[in-house]
C-alpha cells in the first residue's frame, strides 16, 4: 500500500500520469533554453562581424570573451544554487534569474559595445539563479521512491533539446533576414514566455507549496535595514557592471586568471580531504575526480560548436542555402532528440544480457567518438573546392558522432558523482561537477586563440583559413582519441576504484 502511494501521489493534479507541474516546468525550461541557445548561436558571429570587426585580432578577442562568458555562466550556478538553498527559495530564484536573463537578451538588441558586455553580464547573473533551481524544482515534484521520476526528467530534458533545436533556426533566420538585434530580441521574448509558463503554474497552484523559502525568518531578515529578499536582487543587478568589466577586459583576460586560482584551490582542497579518508572512500573519490576531469575535457571539445566550429561553418562549409552558419548550432540538439531514446534502450538491452559497459568504458568510447568527429572535419579539406569550401555532409556527420559521444558520457556522469562522493561532501562535489563545464570553456578559449585568423575582412575564408581549421581539428582529434585510449587502458584500475558502482 505504501509503495502504491509513493508511485502515484494522491490529491495532486496530474497530466499523462505525471504531476501537472512537470509540464509547466517543461515549457518554462524549453523557452529558457530557446533564449539561451538562440543567443549563443549568434554570439560568436556577432562578435567577429560587429563588435570586434575593426581589429585584426578579432578572432582572439572573440575566443577570450566567449570563453569568459561561458565559464562565468556555469560558475554562477554554484553561487545561485547556494543563495536559493539558504535564503530565496526556488520560486523567487527562478523569477529573479529569468527577469535578469530576459533583460540581458533585450539589452543585446541595443547596438552599442557597452550594452553588449552589460547584456552578457545580466545573462551570467540570471543564469546562476535560474538554471540550478528549475531542475531541482522538477525533482521536488516527486516523492522519494517514486518510479516516475526518471521518466519525468526524460520528458523535462526533451524540452531542453527542443528549445536548443528550434532556437538557432528561428533566431538565426531572423538575424540573417532582418538584422542581429531581431534575433537577440526573439531570444528575450523566449525567456519572458518561459517565465509566463512558470507564473501560470503558480497561479493555477500546480506546485502546491514547493519552492518556497526554507526559512522564512532568514528570507525576511534585514541587512543594512533591507530585507534579504529585496537586498539579493539589488546586489544581483548591481553586480552586472563588474562582470561586464571582466568580460570587456579581454586583453587582460582576468577571468582566465580567476579560474586558474579556483582550479588550484579546488584541487588542493580535494587532496586535503583524500588524505583524511579511509582507503575505500579515497578510491571512490579519486574515481569521481577522474570522471569530472574527463567530462571537462569532453565538454571543452564539444563546446567548440558555438565558437570555432561556427566560424568554420561560416567561412569554409558550403551551406548552399541549407541553413546559415548560426543555424548549424541546432544540429546537436536535433541528433540528441533522435538518438536519446534508442541509446537509452540500447543500455537497457545490454543490461539484460549482462553486457552493459561500465562507466570507464562509456567515457573512453565517448572521448574516442569526440576524436573521431574532429578527425572527420580534419580530412574535409580533401573535398574542398577551389574556394576552400567543403561539403555540408562533413559537418552533419561530425554533429551526429559527437551527439552519440555526449549520450555515452553526460547522462552517466552526474549520477556517478553522487554515488562515489563521501556523504559529507556530496554538495561540494556537485558544485565541482558544475564547475567542470566552466573550466571546459577555458579549453574552448585556448583552442579558439590557437585557431584565430588575423584579418579585418568580414568575408575572410578560402584555402588559407581551411588549412588553419583542418590542422587544428587534426590535433584536437589526436588529443581526444589519446584521452579515450588512456581511459580504456586504465579501465581495469578504474573498475577497482568504482567498487560496486557500475
Amino acid at each position: 500500500m505504501l509503495d502504491k502511494e509513493v508511485t502515484i501521489p494522491s490529491q495532486e493534479p496530474e497530466m499523462f500520469g505525471h504531476p501537472k507541474g512537470l509540464f509547466y516546468l517543461f515549457f518554462a525550461e524549453l523557452w529558457e533554453r530557446f533564449s539561451f541557445y538562440g543567443m549563443r548561436a549568434l554570439l560568436t558571429l556577432y562578435m567577429v562581424q560587429e563588435i570586434f570587426k575593426a581589429i585584426a585580432e578579432r578572432d582572439v578577442a572573440t575566443a577570450v570573451v566567449y570563453a569568459s562568458y561561458g565559464s562565468l555562466v556555469y560558475a554562477s550556478t554554484v553561487i545561485g544554487g547556494q543563495i536559493s538553498d539558504k535564503i530565496l527559495g526556488m520560486r523567487a530564484s527562478i523569477f529573479l534569474g529569468g527577469i535578469l536573463m530576459a533583460l540581458g537578451h533585450f539589452v543585446l538588441a541595443i547596438q552599442n559595445d557597452i550594452a553588449f558586455f552589460l547584456a552578457l553580464a545580466f545573462i551570467v547573473v540570471g543564469n546562476g539563479f535560474f538554471k540550478p533551481n528549475i531542475s531541482t524544482f522538477v525533482g521536488s515534484l516527486y516523492k522519494a521512491g517514486d518510479v516516475r521520476k526518471d521518466s519525468g526528467f526524460t520528458i523535462f530534458y526533451m524540452g531542453i533539446n527542443i528549445g536548443g533545436f528550434v532556437a538557432p533556426l528561428l533566431c538565426g533566420w531572423l538575424a540573417a533576414e532582418y538584422g542581429w538585434h531581431y534575433g537577440f530580441g526573439l531570444a528575450g521574448i523566449g525567456m519572458l514566455t518561459g517565465l509566463l509558463f512558470f507564473w501560470s503554474g503558480i497561479k493555477n497552484n500546480v506546485f502546491g507549496d514547493r519552492g518556497m523559502p526554507l526559512n522564512r525568518e532568514v528570507y525576511e531578515k534585514k541587512v543594512l535595514g533591507i530585507p534579504q529578499k529585496t537586498l539579493i536582487p539589488i546586489i544581483a543587478f548591481l553586480s552586472a557592471p563588474g562582470i561586464a568589466y571582466l568580460l570587456a577586459s579581454w586583453q587582460q583576460n582576468y577571468v582566465s586568471g580567476i579560474f586558474k586560482f579556483i582550479g588550484f584551490a579546488v584541487l588542493g582542497y580535494l587532496i586535503f580531504i583524500m588524505a583524511k579518508l579511509e582507503s575505500e572512500a579515497r578510491k571512490k573519490l579519486i574515481m569521481a575526480v577522474l570522471i569530472t576531469f574527463f567530462m571537462t575535457l569532453f565538454w571543452g571539445f564539444h563546446e567548440l560548436s558555438g565558437s570555432v566550429i561556427t566560424l568554420f561553418a561560416s567561412r569554409n562549409v558550403a551551406l548552399d542555402g541549407i541553413m546559415s552558419a548560426s543555424q548549424t548550432n541546432a544540429l546537436n540538439s536535433m541528433f540528441i532528440i533522435i538518438l536519446a531514446i534508442p541509446i537509452s534502450l540500447l543500455w537497457g538491452f545490454l543490461a539484460k544480457k549482462g553486457l552493459n559497459p561500465r562507466t570507464p568504458y562509456k567515457f573512453g568510447f565517448g572521448l574516442l567518438l569526440a576524436g573521431l568527429c574532429f578527425y572527420i572535419l580534419s580530412i574535409s579539406g580533401a573535398s574542398a573546392d577551389e574556394n576552400g569550401m567543403v561539403p555540408f555532409a562533413y559537418l552533419l556527420v561530425m554533429y551526429f558522432i559527437i551527439s552519440i559521444g555526449e549520450l555515452f558520457m553526460s547522462p552517466v556522469g552526474l549520477s556517478k558523482i553522487t554515488d562515489l562522493s563521501p556523504k559529507n561532501i556530496v554538495s561540494f562535489m556537485m558544485g565541482v561537477w558544475f564547475l567542470s563545464s566552466a573550466f571546459a570553456f577555458q579549453i574552448v578559449g585556448f583552442i579558439g586563440e590557437q585557431l584565430a585568423v588575423e584579418s579585418t575582412d568580414i568575408n575572410v575564408g578560402g584555402l588559407e583559413t581551411l588549412s588553419i581549421y583542418t590542422d587544428g581539428f587534426h590535433l584536437i582529434a589526436l588529443y581526444s582519441m589519446g584521452a579515450g585510449a588512456v581511459v580504456l587502458l586504465m579501465s581495469p584500475v578504474m573498475k577497482k576504484l568504482l567498487g560496486n558502482v557500475h
